[in-house]
């Protein structure tokens, strides 16, 4: 098992590329599979959470084939029925693929998905979806079985959940919807643009969507689709991880490369409140930390919202900023497990049931932690850049599954940072 070792307090300065979007690219391969034909998905990073997709296509009976951040999916005619516990368990947005087996098949057999310990994360919407479309669900043994011996069939569908809408679960019922009979329409639908990326992939595949990026999204059901290629768009979540990681000392200056900065405008607003130097271009964020740090008050939202995927590197931006900022989590009220090891650091954060109320410290202490899951892998290393003398990120396979060599990206901007083996 490996750790990421970082020694604090060097400046971060010049550029770093992002790479393609870890929830965009993980539905867009399980839509491989509603056709026969090949398809080619460009711009995939080299990620834990893409091998462990690429086994369970094949487990599926697909040929995939993956190189230089092009992969290749051949479905072929004769998909198996079963996705197996030993990797949907591991990984949450594999549950995915349950809405194209079942319109491709007319029937599925998922495991219950697994993923990240960050609180509660249901799967009732996306059953209510399929249920919607016609299907039949039952839990068996640990696995959802889907059958729709008819075939699917359109229907009107509302996704709202106890805390919005759903990504993966929009994500299933539109891939679901694209071979129903009739027309669907999925009301409260996410409007994520990792949901926008997937609803393109499947209009090139041949699908007729209307409506993908707001809360009313219109499918009109066709025969058949064909092997499409697409280009994944980059990810904003790693694009906001170095933008915070470019806030953290004082004297930093990093242009980050290959983002979008329309997907991530709730970061940059947080960032300028926090009184980092912003400026934005086409495809570029320059971040530029001068002054003291100025308190914030945050609270995770859908998007276009501030995402719950930063919040932990928020987190650990605003401990040291100096004075009282708040972070409420409205999407997993229980996503504050980094808590206790920010606060081995030497930060003062204190929980209010959703809310952590976080005093802002003159500095923190480099210490050994422990990562809790993937998000909170990364806030611990930001945390480790600002530190006096040396930090140890332990249990550091979460961050693989999300973050694309982030230590040797950091490294490039002159952090002090390597990978060891414990």
């Amino acid at each position: 098992m490996d750790k990421i070792v970082v020694q604090g307090g060097r400046k971060l300065k010049g550029e770093v590329r992002i790479s393609g979007a870890k929830n965009a690219v993980l539905p867009l391969m399980a839509a491989a599979l509603l056709t026969e034909e090949p398809s080619q998905i460009e711009n995939v990073p080299n990620l834990q959470d893409v091998q462990t997709m690429i086994k369970l296509l094949r487990v599926l009976g697909a040929k995939v084939h993956y190189s230089d951040h092009i992969l290749e999916v051949k479905p072929g005619r004769d998909l198996k029925l079963v996705a197996p516990y030993h990797l949907v368990s591991t990984m949450r947005a594999s549950f995915c693929v349950l809405g194209s087996m079942l319109a491709r098949l007319g029937e599925a057999k998922v495991s219950l998905p697994g993923g990240c310990i960050i609180g509660p994360r249901p799967i009732d919407l996306h059953l209510k979806g399929l249920e919607g479309l016609g299907s039949t669900i039952s839990i068996e043994h640990g696995y959802v079985v889907a059958r729709a011996k008819n075939g699917l069939c359109g229907s009107d569908i509302f996704l709202g959940g106890k805390f919005g809408s759903s990504v993966l679960a929009t994500a299933n019922v539109l891939m679901a919807a694209t071979l129903a009979r009739g027309t669907t329409y999925i009301e409260n639908a996410a409007c994520e643009p990792e949901l926008v990326d997937l609803a393109n992939f499947l209009i090139k595949m041949g699908a007729n969507i209307k409506g993908h990026g707001s809360h009313l999204i219109e499918i009109k059901g066709v025969r058949k689709l064909r092997g499409a290629r697409h280009t994944v768009i980059s990810d904003r979540i790693e694009a906001g991880t170095f933008m915070v990681a470019g806030a953290m000392v004082k004297g930093s200056d990093v242009l980050v490369r290959d983002c979008c900065p329309e997907h991530i405008m709730a970061v940059i607003d947080k960032l300028s409140q926090a009184g980092i130097a912003i400026k934005k271009g086409r495809t570029t964020v320059r971040v530029r930390r001068n002054g003291t740090l100025k308190t914030l008050d945050i609270t995770t939202l859908p998007y276009p919202g501030f995402p719950t995927d930063l919040q932990a590197q928020m987190m650990a931006l605003t401990t040291v900023a100096p004075g009282i900022s708040v972070i409420t989590e409205k999407i997993y009220p229980d996503r504050f497990i980094h808590v206790s090891e920010l606060n081995r650091m030497g930060c003062k954060i204190f929980l209010e049931g959703a809310s952590a109320i976080i005093h802002g410290v003159v500095r923190l202490s480099g210490a050994p932690v422990m990562a809790s899951d993937l998000r909170a892998s990364a806030a611990l290393i930001l945390a480790g850049l600002a530190a006096e003398g040396t930090t140890e990120v332990r249990r550091v396979y979460h961050l693989d599954r999300g973050y694309e060599q982030i230590e040797k990206k950091l490294s490039s901007l002159g952090a002090v940072i390597r990978r060891e083996k414990e």
